[in-house]
């Protein structure tokens, strides 16, 4: 049976979650949670993960072997954390977990991520001192972090996740495990919001006009509100297109609450070891945990 993790005092203070994001009050109904914190366990917890891993890699999940990667997650069950509201047999709602690159440089998937992040550096002129690292041999002991949530799960169960990771990695290196890491390198997501071509073919104008350059560069924003936090400690930091694009009207099927769709994409934040504390304690203030 996996083990149910303690969240200390004071590490989440939320009696339950509101769905929606721009209702009145009298259009939200109080849904009350018990948000539970456990091991990864392979028993139960592949497919749940997998599905988040897909989430986390958007339109390139299909690169990789996510069943590999899930494993090879789930093979390292004292490091990372899984949040579920319906008790250890339930899916995941939530996970967190980190990679060692340079130990698992061997295993076919850590080498198709390995290259994949290093060619979104190497494209990234913000990511070059990424670049540079993933381009060394044998690869340095990078500490890849993979996290992600469904959409509707609150921001305060990340803090607890980070601190635990933590004190898993000093016991981890107190025990000799191969977890010194010289950098975390973070994966997450971001957006730019876009116009809907269904309005824009509506609302067309007879004659073009010319865009500026500052109309052509859309802005991005984090879809995990933790990511504006972990920025700020980060050596470097830089938004990539995905390989593979969206289907035309993709983002028109992302707008029904809002009159603009958006366009997702992938972010990366180089963080050296010796700063990662301090970021990890930013974001449980940032998160007023």
């Amino acid at each position: 049976m996996g083990k149910r993790k303690q969240a200390k005092d004071g590490d989440v203070e939320m009696e339950g979650v509101r769905p929606g994001d721009e209702s009145s009050d009298e259009d939200i109904d109080m849904v009350n949670v018990d948000f539970e914190w456990f091991d990864p366990q392979p028993a139960v917890d592949f497919y749940g993960l997998k599905n988040l891993l897909r989430q986390l890699f958007d339109t390139d999940a299909q690169i990789f072997d996510l069943s590999a990667l899930a494993d090879l997650i789930l093979a390292q069950p004292l490091l990372g954390s899984t949040v579920k509201v319906d008790g250890n047999e339930s899916d995941p709602y939530a996970f967190l977990s980190v990679l060692n690159l340079q130990e698992h440089s061997e295993k076919q998937v850590i080498q198709d991520l390995t290259r994949y992040l290093h060619r979104q550096a190497s494209s990234t002129p913000s990511l070059a001192p990424l670049a540079t690292l993933l381009s060394q041999k044998p690869t340095p002991p990078i500490g890849l972090i993979l996290t992600d949530r469904l959409i509707n799960m609150p921001s305060e169960v990340v803090p607890p996740m980070y601190k635990m990771l933590l004190e898993e990695i000093a016991w981890a290196l107190e025990d000799k495990e191969p977890y010194n890491f010289s950098h975390y390198l973070i994966l997450s997501k971001n957006y730019e919001e876009v116009e809907s071509k269904l309005d824009m073919e509506e609302s067309r104008p007879q004659k073009k006009k010319k865009k500026s350059a500052a109309d052509k560069k859309a802005d991005r924003f984090y879809f995990h509100p933790e990511d504006e936090v972990l920025e700020r400690h980060a050596l470097c930091t830089g938004a990539f297109e995905y390989t593979h694009k969206q289907d035309e009207g993709h983002s028109d099927s992302k707008r029904a609450f809002q009159e603009l769709g958006i366009r997702t994409g992938g972010s990366l934040m180089l963080i050296e070891a010796a700063k990662f504390e301090a970021a990890v304690n930013d974001v449980a203030e940032y998160l007023k945990q």
